[in-house]
C-alpha cells in the first residue's frame, strides 16, 4: 500500500492524465472506473485492478474497506489531503477509483447471436444508455464503429451503470466488413422506406444497427439490412433520440419472443 501526499507526485500526475485525457488512456490501454459499484463489479468479474485509488478520509467506510481487504496491498494507492477530488468526475464522488486494462476482445469468425452495431454514435451518454439497454434486454455482444464514442471512457462508463461487465464490447470495428461475418439478419432503424417496428415479426437472433444522432444509419449499412424499421409515434413530436429508439426496438424483439414461448 502506497500513500501519495502531493499533487507534484509523478504517479499522481500520471493518474490525472489518465482521468483527463482520452489519448493517455488509449496509449496506456487503460480505463478508469469510478465509484463503489463499478469497482465491486470489476473485482467480482475480472479480479484485482492494476491500481486501486482511495481517499484516505473514506478508506474506513464499510463498502470501501471491504473492497480494499480483497485486494493485494501492492496495487493500492491512498491519496491524502483531498487529492482524489482532482480525479473524480462528479462533485460528490465516493472516494475510490480502479485503473484497469481496457478489454479488447478479438472479433469472432462468425456471429450467430443477437447483437447490436453502433454506427458513429458520438454522444457518450447515448452510448452508455444503449449498452445498459442491451444488457437488460439480453444482448451479450456489441460492435462499435471507429467514430463511435469510446465505450470505456468515464462518461460512457458512468451512463452504462455496470452494463459493460455483462457485455462483450468490440471497438473500432468496420461495420460494413463485419457484415460478412454475420449469420443472422441485419435490421436497421430508418425514417424513410421502412416498416413499422410493430408490424415486423422478428427472428429470435438479429444484428440491430443504430446510427448517428443526426444522420442515422449510414446508407451503405442500410442497403445491407434485411429490414429497415421505424418507431410509430405522434406526428407532431420530434423523433426519439437514438438511445430511446434502441431501447424500444430491443424490448419489442424481446417481447415478441417472450410471449411466443
Amino acid at each position: 500500500m502506497k500513500h501519495i501526499a502531493s499533487r507534484d507526485n509523478a504517479e499522481f500526475k500520471a493518474l490525472r492524465r489518465l482521468v483527463e485525457q482520452a489519448g493517455a488512456r488509449r496509449k496506456a490501454g487503460a480505463a478508469v472506473l469510478e465509484g463503489v459499484h463499478l469497482c465491486q463489479t470489476w473485482l467480482a468479474v475480472n479480479g484485482p485492478p492494476e491500481q486501486a485509488i482511495v481517499d484516505a478520509r473514506r478508506a474506513d467506510r464499510p463498502e470501501i474497506a471491504a473492497l480494499l481487504a480483497a485486494l493485494p496491498d501492492a496495487c493500492i494507492r491512498v491519496l491524502d489531503a483531498g487529492l482524489i477530488d482532482a480525479l473524480e468526475s462528479v462533485p460528490a464522488g465516493q472516494g475510490i477509483l480502479f485503473v484497469v486494462p481496457t478489454p479488447a476482445p478479438a472479433l469472432p469468425s462468425g456471429i450467430g447471436e443477437n447483437c447490436v452495431l453502433l454506427d458513429r454514435i458520438q454522444d457518450p451518454g447515448n452510448v452508455g444508455s444503449i449498452l445498459r439497454s442491451c444488457a437488460a434486454a439480453g444482448i451479450r455482444r456489441v460492435f462499435l464503429s471507429e467514430d463511435t464514442a469510446h465505450a470505456w471512457s468515464p462518461k460512457v462508463l458512468r451512463s452504462g451503470q455496470g452494463a459493460h461487465f455483462s457485455l462483450t464490447i468490440h471497438e473500432n470495428v468496420d461495420l460494413l466488413a463485419l457484415g460478412d461475418r454475420l449469420e443472422v439478419p441485419m435490421i436497421a432503424t430508418a425514417l424513410d422506406n421502412a416498416d413499422s417496428l410493430h408490424s415486423v415479426l422478428m427472428p429470435a437472433a438479429v444484428a440491430w444497427v443504430f446510427g448517428n444522432e443526426g444522420q442515422g444509419v449510414h446508407p451503405a449499412l442500410q442497403s445491407r439490412a434485411m429490414r429497415r424499421v421505424y418507431i410509430p409515434q405522434e406526428a407532431a413530436a420530434e423523433s426519439l433520440n437514438v438511445a430511446a429508439a434502441a431501447a424500444v426496438c430491443l424490448f419489442e424483439q424481446r417481447r415478441q419472443h417472450l410471449f411466443a414461448r
